[in-house]
């Protein structure tokens, strides 16, 4: 079942694909995904584990080559990384074991523009210390990455992104182990960013997180089950052919939405 998105009629799309599929080998990870991601919009990918999620963000971010199909940005082809789209990756695949300090770390976010062998200036510096204060981390940018807790790292990962400044904005489960202060920080992040005009569009297992943040939710599992506003595909019928297995009821603040047992991770 897909449920259209909102209709959009005096905007056009950030992010288009179109019967986009991607291979690994023998295994299908994703199937025909047609979809638009428009500006100021915050949307949401949910899933089981192996939906997809992630492999949709990384061919939005141009590190995946779609096996068949194509995806656009503001109607230009998109192939590989291109400076407007910024993809902050889980925090569980990074090595914070690196010797990198939290400014140096978030120096990086503005790699992308720049021959490796210019040095930063004192005007990047300066953008990289604004940038951690927006993220409540100025006052550790001299600290190792390593000796961080899981909510002050993903914060470092958030400044960079923020020192990226792309019109998109994708997240790989930004809220996953991270403390409620850092979860309220992104929430207004988003929210901040949207009425800039950027698109967000993230990964999550949290139905209750998605229903109260997201414009849109986009259920995903290997292929898109459904999309829409969090009243209009929240319902336990579709979430039960997304995720399978028991459904429950949880009463969020803002939704009643029933929530399968896989998505509680």
């Amino acid at each position: 079942m897909v449920i259209p998105g909102p209709h959009q009629q005096d905007r056009k799309p950030l992010l288009t694909a179109r019967e986009l599929s991607v291979h690994y080998e023998e295994r299908s990870a994703l199937r025909d995904i047609t979809l638009d991601i428009y500006p100021g919009r915050t949307v949401s990918l949910l899933g089981p584990n192996g939906a997809g999620k992630s492999t949709l963000l990384k061919v939005f971010a141009g590190m995946i080559p779609p096996s068949h199909g194509s995806v656009e940005l503001a109607g230009t082809p998109l192939s590989g990384a291109h400076e407007s789209v910024t993809y902050v990756p889980q925090r569980t695949g990074a090595d914070w074991t690196f010797p990198i300090s939290v400014l140096e770390a978030t120096l990086l976010g503005l790699s992308r523009s720049r021959p490796r062998w210019r040095p930063f200036s004192r005007r990047d510096r300066d953008q990289a210390i604004q940038a951690l204060q927006e993220v409540k981390m100025d006052h550790l940018s001299a600290a190792q990455i390593g000796a961080l807790s899981g909510g002050q790292q993903q914060r470092v990962f958030l400044a960079r992104a923020l020192l990226a400044c792309g019109r998109v904005l994708l997240l790989d489960e930004p809220f996953t182990g991270v403390d409620i202060p850092t979860q309220e920080m992104l929430v207004e992040l988003f929210e901040r960013l949207s009425n800039e005009g950027t698109a967000v569009v993230y990964a999550t297992h949290d139905l209750q997180q998605a229903a109260s943040t997201s414009d849109e939710v986009i259920l995903l599992n290997g292929q898109i089950v459904a999309r829409g506003s969090p009243a209009e595909v929240m319902s336990e019928k579709i979430l039960r052919t997304t995720f399978g297995g028991q459904v429950i009821v949880v009463h969020a603040s803002n939704t009643s939405a029933p929530v399968p047992d896989e998505a509680l991770i």
